[in-house]
């Protein structure tokens, strides 16, 4: 394997993947040379986080300004007992260093919004939303189509999730978020989870399918959720895949966009 510079120990962490003949070593050196960045240390972010380290994605940055707090126990397997009362991506960094030495873990303590977005996604190949509200989540959209970013995008409430990938800055067919919701709902239309609950395990699928969707991406293998929306339902045990068209009057891609910059986010 010395033709795609693994160390003996890379070679041994990784054979699981490089027997996968969609993977190889060819796969592997494109994770190593990956560049991710994940959007919230929390019930989806903490998954993602652990399943890229793990995977041996080379770079991967983590933005959160909340810290760990006992209710996040439940669900937040990223942390621990012994994190509560320090900043989340802290934290997530140690529990990705335990797992994968191999890997870099850059740590962005800050709260993401329209002032820092473009320079936070900026050096990232894969911007991976494990956010909790809308207006990040339409931010974050936003920002990607400008910058060219793709997004991989997760929700979960209740026992309910979503998960969906966004490469609208490569044209059509592909449809970005606004595609499918023009703008953030009402404040009170949606609970949040603290309102409205969530089974710990449903954050841990849907996080879970957003980091296999992230690694999809970068080593350019399988069929992506580009165009279509996946919705799980825990408590029937199903899934079923959504088209989502792209929108000729989204305000974000459409050739008549009225979103020509992050302004519209400023508060």
């Amino acid at each position: 394997m010395s033709d795609f510079d693994f160390s003996e120990n890379e070679v041994q962490r990784y054979a699981r993947h490089i027997v996968l003949k969609e993977v190889g070593g060819t796969g592997q050196m494109k994770l190593k040379r990956g560049r991710v960045l994940i959007v919230g240390a929390g019930g989806l972010g903490s998954p993602l986080a652990m399943y890229l380290a793990a995977a041996g994605v080379g770079t991967i940055g983590i933005v959160d300004a909340d810290t760990v707090e006992l209710s996040n126990l439940q669900r937040q397997i990223a942390h621990g007992m012994k994190d509560i009362g320090t900043p989340k991506v802290d934290s997530a960094k140690a529990t990705m260093a335990d797992m994968n030495p191999e890997v870099t873990v850059q740590a962005h303590n800050t709260r993401l919004d329209a002032s820092n977005v473009l320079d936070l996604i900026a050096d990232y190949d894969v911007i991976a939303d494990g956010s909790d509200n809308f207006d990040t989540r339409f931010l974050l959209n936003d920002a990607c189509y400008h910058a060219g970013k793709t997004l991989v995008s997760g929700a979960a409430l209740r026992f309910d999730g979503q998960v969906s990938t966004f490469k609208a800055h490569l044209g059509a067919p592909h449809p970005c978020y606004r595609c499918i919701y023009h703008a953030p709902p009402p404040e009170d239309a949606i609970p949040s989870c603290a309102q409205g609950g969530v089974l710990g395990s449903v954050v841990g699928m849907v996080g879970g399918i957003q980091a296999t969707e992230v690694l999809k991406e970068l080593m350019g293998i399988g069929d992506g959720l580009s165009g279509q929306l996946l919705i799980i339902d825990a408590l029937s045990a199903s899934f079923r895949k959504i088209r989502v068209p792209r929108d000729p009057g989204c305000p974000t891609c459409s050739e008549n966009a009225t979103i020509k910059d992050l302004s519209i986010h400023e508060h």
